[in-house]
């Protein structure tokens, strides 16, 4: 190989959906690339049978090289790049779980939502600690088996602009199209921005993602919650940042910058049938990111004095459904709405 990653030691920490499909790309590519995984079941059926990762265009199917959580204290050779594709709650733990095989210059970097760097940094220190945004959409419900639904011409990374991060844009290279970000922490706020305007509040009606959106009343709860989102961030002095590859005449009109987000995100990247990470996370019966998404709005606009009534109203209503008191169901849009209501 010849593109910047000959040599490396590779990890992809959580082979989830979305880091099965890194990983596949990787090993499809013949990096050195080792999955690690928290599913058993999972595990086990990549083992077995390989893994499969079923796109519109077309099958990849590889045999990638993968260990279970509790094996890693049994790996002896280090890690140059880990790539720490696990909910943004695990980030803390799971950088110190593979911190003592990383190699003595190897970096970490949070291929994730929400602003996980620091949590990240925090374990490696900042040096080595390597902030991205991925915007991948895929499901997995059966071990072993992936449904993309974009796969890599379709997929979009962002990278550190640090020349520390140049090891990790060669590799997401392999699984979509990678811009560079001399301000990585900006560039992960506009992603907070459109994740706090879809993620949760989609889920909560318990439908896809263009379905959702098409219900009475939940694009204009949406469009509040992300401008709530990029009102923080200015008033953090966070820059508007063009993601997703949109161009910085997309941004000129800050009135309008959250829909021509949203409206980009569901031209390029949103596809029939697709449900975001926090309905699959329900689903499972698991917990999902509602705090380190809409939660992380709510509080750094207490912080900077900001008004955040929907992402409030969004974080509460993730809580209840976690709690079991209600279900994903389109009239949740009405609570949605009566909570938020001026």
């Amino acid at each position: 190989m010849t593109d910047g990653v000959t040599g490396l030691r590779v990890a992809v920490l959580g082979a989830g959906a979305n880091g099965a499909s890194i990983g596949a790309d990787l090993t499809a590519a013949g990096v050195d690339v080792t999955l690690v995984e928290q599913w058993p079941a999972h595990v086990e059926a990549m083992r077995e049978r390989g893994l499969v990762i079923r796109m519109a265009d077309g099958d990849l199917d590889v045999r990638p090289r993968v260990v279970h959580l509790c094996e890693v204290a049994t790996l002896r050779h280090p890690f140059d790049v880990v790539l720490l594709v696990m909910k943004a709650y695990d980030s803390e733990w799971a950088t110190r779980l593979i911190r003592p095989v990383l190699a003595d210059g190897g970096v970490v970097a949070a291929v994730q939502n929400g602003m996980t760097t620091e949590a990240v940094a925090g374990v490696v220190g900042p040096a080595r600690a390597v902030g991205t945004v991925i915007e991948v959409s895929a499901t997995m419900t059966e071990p072993g088996i992936v449904h993309r639904h974009t796969p890599p011409a379709r997929s979009w990374f962002a990278v550190d602009a640090d020349p520390a991060a140049d090891a990790v844009a060669a590799l997401l290279a392999h699984s979509g199209r990678v811009d560079r970000f001399a301000d990585i922490a900006a560039a992960k706020w506009m992603k907070l921005v459109s994740n706090a305007t879809t993620l949760v509040t989609t889920a909560s009606l318990g439908m896809p993602m263009l379905d959702a959106i098409a219900v009475p009343g939940m694009r204009e709860l949406m469009l509040r919650a992300g401008q709530e989102a990029l009102d923080v961030g200015r008033a953090g002095r966070r820059d508007i940042l063009p993601i997703f590859g949109l161009a910085a005449s997309d941004l000129d009109r800050p009135a309008h910058v959250v829909e021509t987000m949203l409206d980009v995100l569901y031209d390029r990247f949103v596809v029939p049938g697709a449900t975001t990470t926090v309905l699959q996370d329900w689903r499972k019966g698991r917990r999902s990111e509602v705090d380190d998404l809409n939660g992380t709005v709510v509080a750094e606009g207490e912080r900077f004095g900001v008004p955040t009534p929907v992402n409030r109203a969004v974080v509460e209503l993730g809580h209840r459904i976690e709690r079991g008191e209600l279900e994903p169901a389109p009239a949740n849009v009405g609570l949605l709405a009566d909570a938020t209501r001026e």
